[in-house]
């Protein structure tokens, strides 16, 4: 007997409602000679982590939550369900060399974007060391590339305490010369989590700095939108890097470096959805997302939700 009820060898049993397109629906694996409207890749990377993480586990649990929001939009009046989002799957990263695996997340990203796929992509780290490749390759592809990084941290460390890490990605692009500094743009910088050093290596460079205090005080969409329109004249495309600690750990209890006094879901939600909203942003990456020590899910449903807003701009 191969016929079966209620049984589908090689399917998750699910609940299914014929009304309900899931955000999960609209993934498909990339083939040969594909198009679709955007492409999805996750960059598994977080063993150079200065703090312990298994955010290589993020991709795979991100994906599953896109199961827990629908393509219809209430406040919009309007359903995604026909959103094609090409999924060229994980890149394989190396056991124990960490400049293999950085070299081969630079080559996965400009080989995604070679075969011009699609017109927008999400990358699903990984910590925020994958930000260093994936961006490169963005800017060789497409020449000049402007940057809005949400994030506690100004991620500038010194390379000669460790190396790559994910503590290093945009003084790598800053100093190898993928990134001018005024093309960086950093939101939610966090009071007593930054050194003074590196405050002062980011204004010596020209990198636009917003505190927190400065989003308290005037507000996290108009920083961003202001920010987008400045860079838009000034660069080709516009690249999104969501560090998640950005968020307050009220919000994103799962990431490795947790702290008070940061964004709220909301806030973050909603300067994405504003800046996604201009047609010269073409990618964003999600990272520090650690599954391992994450509260039912509530920072890669957080992290889903994120990529959400993106999609539906």
């Amino acid at each position: 007997m191969d016929k079966f009820s209620f049984l589908h060898p090689g399917m998750k049993s699910h609940f299914s409602d014929r009304f309900v397109t899931r955000i999960s629906d609209c993934l498909v694996w990339y083939k040969k000679g594909m198009s679709g409207d955007v492409g999805l890749i996750g960059l598994p990377a977080s063993k150079s982590s200065i703090t312990p993480s298994h955010s290589s586990g993020a991709p795979q649990t991100i994906r599953s939550c896109l199961n827990s929001y629908t393509t219809y939009s209430g406040e919009r009046s309007r359903d995604y369900k026909d959103l094609r989002i090409l999924d060229f799957g994980d890149v394989r990263t190396h056991p124990t060399d960490l400049d293999e695996t950085i070299s081969r997340l630079y080559i996965s990203v400009k080989e995604m974007l070679e075969v011009r796929a699609c017109e927008r992509y999400v990358l699903l780290g990984g910590d925020h060391g994958v930000s260093y490749p994936a961006i490169r390759a963005f800017q060789e592809h497409y020449g000049t590339v402007g940057v809005i990084q949400w994030d506690a941290h100004h991620d500038v460390r010194n390379l000669e305490d460790g190396g790559r890490t994910n503590g290093t990605p945009f003084r790598s692009l800053v100093e190898s010369g993928h990134l001018k500094g005024d093309h960086l743009v950093q939101v939610g910088i966090r009071d007593f989590s930054n050194a003074m050093k590196y405050h002062e290596f980011a204004k010596d460079h020209g990198i636009k700095v917003y505190t927190m205090g400065d989003v308290e005080q005037n507000g996290i969409v108009p920083i961003v939108k202001k920010e987008v329109e400045r860079l838009s004249k000034i660069t080709n495309i516009i690249y999104l890097s969501v560090d998640m600690d950005a968020a307050d750990q009220a919000f994103a209890p799962g990431c490795p470096a947790i702290g008070p006094g940061g964004l709220t879901s909301r806030e973050l939600l909603a300067s994405v959805s504003e800046a996604a909203k201009h047609e010269k942003v073409k990618a964003m990456d999600i990272v520090e997302v650690d599954p391992a020590v994450d509260f039912r899910d509530m920072t890669s449903r957080l992290a889903a939700h994120v990529m959400v807003r993106f999609l539906f701009s």
